[in-house]
């Protein structure tokens, strides 16, 4: 299939290129950068942001929700089935 959108840029209210299964790391970095992420189990979420920095969100329910991240961390995540979208 020919790509219609081959030489336009993705912003970031673009759709998703992309998904990863997440694994949550203290210590490792996503293979990509990911702009939203889906919780298939309700909990609270740690991840390191494009700043640098950590953060923890609140309870969550199950859903999907726009964020920067580098990494998802293991400690302080309570939520599962995660997805993040690139």
């Amino acid at each position: 299939m020919k790509e219609p959108f081959k030489f336009h840029h993705a912003g970031l209210t673009a759709p998703a290129s992309g998904a990863l299964v997440i694994t949550p790391s203290d210590g490792s970095d996503l293979p990509s950068a990911i702009r939203a992420v889906t919780l298939g189990g309700e909990g609270r979420l740690s991840f390191v942001g494009w700043d640098g920095q950590i953060h923890m969100t609140g309870p969550l329910p199950a859903g999907t929700y726009a964020l920067l991240a580098c990494r998802i961390r293991a400690t302080g995540t309570t939520a599962t089935d995660i997805t993040g979208w690139i």
